[in-house]
């Protein structure tokens, strides 16, 4: 895409964000201190199909060209080009591994990468997948702690932190966060926990 499209579309999504931000009953939290370069983004609590509208909401106000992860079925036939357009990413959800590459080799393709992760297992389980951290590590890229909170009828970006391998520590500080954020729909919340903590530490640190 040509630097001048690139930039139209921006403002066009910008504009269409505003729009909705000026009709919709939950207001928009914007970063207090935007950061620049790659990152991965969180979209938490997960809890209901609108939390989609908010995401791009948020992310077309400020300009950023966002990715996220899909399962290869969403991508068939007519919906395909879609999906691409609005910053999906194709993949093989049964091959943990192999997503964590292609999302590194993404990472490093762009000083503009934003990758979107929900991380909740379901919008009805119990806990977080590990992929997030696992995919920051590797990509060493900073992570920025995104939100829906029904309590407040806002949603926004909150801090943007590095993580340090410590899993356990990391995580309290990700938990600290969350801890007042209901999500949209508060009894499909999730609480930020994997599954072990404490042995992912171990596995990262090569033990």
């Amino acid at each position: 895409m040509l630097y001048a499209e690139a930039m139209l579309w921006d403002s066009i999504r910008a504009a269409i964000a505003r729009a909705f931000w000026r009709l919709s009953s939950w207001r928009l939290v914007r970063e207090a201190e935007p950061v620049a370069g790659p990152r991965l983004l969180i979209g938490a609590p997960h809890t209901s199909n609108f939390d989609f509208v908010l995401m791009l909401g948020i992310a077309w106000d400020a300009r950023m060209r966002i990715h996220w992860l899909g399962k290869r079925e969403l991508f068939r036939g007519i919906a395909g080009p879609v999906m691409r357009a609005i910053g999906g990413i194709p993949v093989d959800r049964s091959n943990a591994a192999g997503v964590v590459e292609a999302v590194v080799a993404r990472a490093r393709e762009t000083d503009r990468f934003l990758l979107v992760v929900t991380p909740e297992e379901t919008r009805k389980g119990n806990g977080w997948r590990s992929g997030f951290y696992r995919i920051a590590m590797a990509a060493e890229l900073p992570v920025t702690l995104g939100y829906a909170d029904g309590s407040t009828k806002t949603a926004g970006l909150g801090e943007t932190i590095r993580l340090t391998g410590d899993v356990e520590a990391d995580m309290d500080r990700v938990r600290a966060f969350y801890a007042s954020k209901t999500g949209v729909r508060p009894e499909y919340r999730t609480e930020p926990r994997l599954s072990d903590e404490a042995a992912l530490t171990r596995q990262l640190a090569g033990e």
